[in-house]
This record gives structure tokens, C-alpha cells and sequence, in this order.
């Protein structure tokens, strides 16, 4: 008997963001069928991430099964009151053998069986921001059985320093003249408005001036809550393109492979070990151990992550294959877990510059 236990499907895979919804379900459809096979017993499949009704993907993994191979036994763990709704839907569709709705948190749910999967959505904005990754861990380390699969399974967080010239003609140099009324005294405060903050949005690959470097890189089969603290990373950049430096841009791919992998994906980074000319920013989705990548890179179709945008204040002037060399620095907020508090060091052009900010 094949039974899965899901534990709440977000927003992405429901209401406003269509686009991931069919991509996430898919994703996860695919790479549930390459690991069916008779070297392969999956009886139990663990479900989770961070709102919404998780009955969509509970439903789909239900008839999924039931059409293709034997019986999926899925748990659709939610916090909120959508559960409630998730629980008459599955009634309405005569489920109920196959899907258990449980109303809590995942941390206070109880399930008497181990699994074989674990599926969330766990990804936030930067990869990290209002991340339920800490919950994978804990349901990872309580439920799944030895050799189990969670999906997604492996994440890469990545950054790059971008150039934006209409985002500071929108927010800041709009203000010189603001429809014949001189108003310059006002750029000061909408630089602090505008750039303050990491802000979210969507730009090109036109818009990043470098190969991007890795952050930090996520195994979900082996990662501990405490890694997820502080993440440091140095970086080496080096411009292509002669052009203002507006800010620095983060984004991240996620991974869907089983527990065991051909090679590991830890790799020198271009940007650090100087084959920045050979490096390709869409090789890291062409490696032979990765089968199922969905990527929020700028060059991929946009997706509600967007980018994560870090402005300066003040842009810096670049030279072709001028140097950017640094590290950041991200870490949980201590008054609130799922905020970032991120610090930015780098040095080019004889002098060094800090930016420090928090992720809200």
C-alpha cells in the first residue's frame, strides 16, 4: 500500500500565483514517478510549508495514486482555519480513506507512522525570509524513515551585483523635477524610503553585471536548524560591463532528487576561483545529478519570488572587469525567527562600503 502524508500546501500552490502552482505540482508529480520503480518502496509521504489549503496538492497526490499506482494514504497538515474547509472538500470528493486533515502547526500534530516523503514548499523571499525550513527539519527528523525523500530536496542561494538606472530614476531622480516643481530636497528621504529595505521585484539578466556567486547551498536530508542562524559567505566579483553598480540581487533554485546523489554539489565558484570567463549561469541547472530544478534566477520565467534586491544609497560608478570583493552576512532576526537581518562588506574602487539591512 502506497499512503502519503502531506502536511499543508502554501499559497504557491493555490489562489494568485497560478503559475507556480502548476509548476510546483508538477515538479513534484514528476519527480514522485521517477522514484517509483521496483528498487523503490515508498509507503508514506510527509507534506509541508508555510499557509494556505493544503488540499490541493493532498487531492492531486490522492487520484495521482489512485490512478496510477496503489493506495496513497495522505495527511494535509495546516495551521490555519483553511483546514477546516480542506476537511469538507475532501468529504465532498469521498476521500477520506485516503486524506487525513489535521488543524495545528506541524510542531504540534500528531502522526502515529513514519513516512516516506516529506513535500513542502518551504521557500521564502531570498530563500530564507519567513522560511519554514527550521519545520522540514523537525518533521524530517521525527517522521521520515531511513532512506526517505523530501522535496524539494537541495537548495542554492545566490547573489550578483546588479545595475538598475530606472529603478533610481522611478524613486529617486524623479524628484528633481516632479511635474515642473523642483523638488531635489526630498531625494535624500527617498533614497532612505526606497533603499532601505531589501525590496522584491523582478529584473533581466540584462540587469546582472557578473556571474553570480553561491551564498549558502541547503541539503534537506542533513541540514541542523542551527546552520540556519548566520550564514556568512565571501565573494569575488568581477564586472563585465562598464556601468553604475545599483545594488546587489539574490535569488535561489531548488532541487527535487532523492536522498542519494551521483556527486556532490558543493563546486568551486567561478567567481572565486576565476573561470569567470567559462562559467555559464545556467550551467548549475545542467549538472547530471540534478533531474528537476525550478529556478527563480533572473533569466528564468519570473515566478511570485521574484529577485531580492539590495540598493545602495548611493551607486558606484564600475569599470569594465573592475573587482567587487567582499562578504555578506545573513542571519535570523532575534526578535523575530523568520526576519533576516543582512550585513553587505565590500570593497572596490580603493574603498569600502558597508550596508546593513533588515528583511521585514
Amino acid at each position: 500500500m502506497l499512503k502519503i502524508v502531506a502536511v499543508s500546501i502554501s499559497h504557491a500552490l493555490t489562489g494568485g500565483a497560478g503559475h507556480i502552482s502548476v509548476t510546483v505540482r508538477d515538479l513534484v508529480a514528476k519527480t514522485l514517478i521517477s522514484l517509483m520503480n521496483p528498487h523503490i518502496s515508498l509507503e508514506h509521504c510527509l507534506c509541508m510549508s508555510k499557509m494556505g489549503p493544503g488540499h490541493t496538492l493532498s487531492q492531486f497526490m490522492a487520484y495521482l495514486g489512485l490512478a496510477k499506482f496503489l493506495e496513497w494514504h495522505v495527511y494535509a497538515v495546516d495551521a490555519s482555519d483553511i483546514a477546516i474547509q480542506a476537511m469538507e472538500i475532501v468529504r465532498e470528493n469521498e476521500l477520506s480513506d485516503k486524506v487525513v486533515v489535521l488543524h495545528g502547526r506541524i510542531e504540534d500534530v500528531i502522526i502515529e507512522e513514519k513516512v516516506d516523503v516529506i513535500i513542502s514548499e518551504w521557500m521564502g523571499y531570498m530563500l530564507l525570509y519567513e522560511s519554514m525550513l527550521g519545520s522540514v527539519i523537525f518533521a524530517r527528523d521525527k517522521w521520515l524513515k531511513p532512506g526517505g525523500v523530501i522535496l524539494p530536496s537541495h537548495a542554492s542561494l545566490y547573489m550578483a551585483p546588479i545595475t538598475n538606472s530606472q529603478r533610481y530614476q522611478d524613486s529617486v531622480f524623479f524628484w528633481r523635477d516632479v511635474y515642473g516643481i523642483k523638488m531635489s530636497s526630498m531625494m535624500p528621504l527617498a533614497k532612505q524610503c526606497a533603499f532601505m529595505e531589501p525590496s522584491v521585484e523582478t529584473i533581466s539578466g540584462e540587469n546582472v553585471l557578473t556571474w553570480p556567486t553561491v551564498v549558502s547551498q541547503v541539503d534537506c536530508y542533513t541540514i541542523q536548524a542551527q546552520e540556519l542562524e548566520t550564514i556568512t559567505a565571501a565573494f569575488k566579483f568581477t564586472s563585465m560591463l562598464q556601468a553604475p553598480l545599483h545594488g546587489f540581487a539574490f535569488w535561489f533554485d531548488v532541487e527535487f532528487n532523492g536522498p542519494v546523489r551521483q556527486k556532490s554539489k558543493k563546486q568551486a565558484n567561478p567567481s572565486l576561483d576565476g573561470n569567470t570567463q567559462n562559467a555559464s549561469p545556467s550551467s548549475k541547472k545542467k549538472k547530471p545529478d540534478v533531474s528537476i530544478v525550478l529556478s527563480t534566477a533572473p533569466e528564468d520565467a519570473p515566478t511570485h519570488w521574484q529577485q531580492t534586491l539590495l540598493y545602495l544609497f548611493e551607486p558606484i560608478e564600475l569599470k569594465k572587469d573592475q573587482n567587487i570583493e567582499g562578504s555578506v552576512t545573513i542571519s535570523q532576526s532575534q526578535q523575530h525567527a523568520r526576519f533576516l537581518n543582512i550585513c553587505l562588506k565590500y570593497f572596490t574602487g580603493d574603498q569600502w562600503y558597508v550596508k546593513e539591512s533588515v528583511m521585514r
